[in-house]
């Protein structure tokens, strides 16, 4: 048993919350707490799926168990589960948070224009604001 695996008491209170196996036939040939305690190395260790030691069975089966039951709901089951056996114990102390920080942004992140017209333009609703004089009247003066 490695540092980190599930101690028996542990895997006393986590083994009947398990999906029982539907599936008749042959046998699983690695046992389901060796697979968990290898799921438990990877998201603990944060290696890859192909890293998982050979000690928890061929990383195939031990990530085929994780999906698995990722997709189907079971580990958030497992876990609201847990937390109502820990609450119902009293080993939970559940404090609310609120916090009413107000966060105000620039004006730049809500979408204004960074290089806009510009004020007189707008009103006007030219899109310059120069004069296009003619040739004759630049030699006048």
């Amino acid at each position: 048993m490695g540092r980190g695996d599930l101690t028996d008491e542990q895997w006393a209170k986590l083994e009947p919350l398990l999906p029982i196996g539907k599936k008749p036939g042959r046998p699983p040939v690695h046992p389901r707490r060796q697979l968990i305690d290898g799921i438990r190395f990877r998201v603990r260790t944060g290696v890859q799926w192909r890293d998982v030691p050979a000690r928890y069975g061929p990383w195939q089966t031990v990530y085929g168990l994780f999906r698995r039951w990722q997709r189907d709901g079971t580990w958030k089951r497992i876990l609201a589960l847990l937390q109502a056996q820990a609450d119902a114990d009293g080993l939970i102390t559940w404090d609310v948070s609120v916090d009413s920080t107000v966060a105000r942004a620039h004006q730049h992140a809500a979408g204004a224009r960074k290089k806009g017209l510009s004020s007189v333009n707008r009103r006007a609703g030219s899109t310059s604001s120069r004069t296009i004089t003619g040739s004759a009247d630049r030699g006048a003066g």
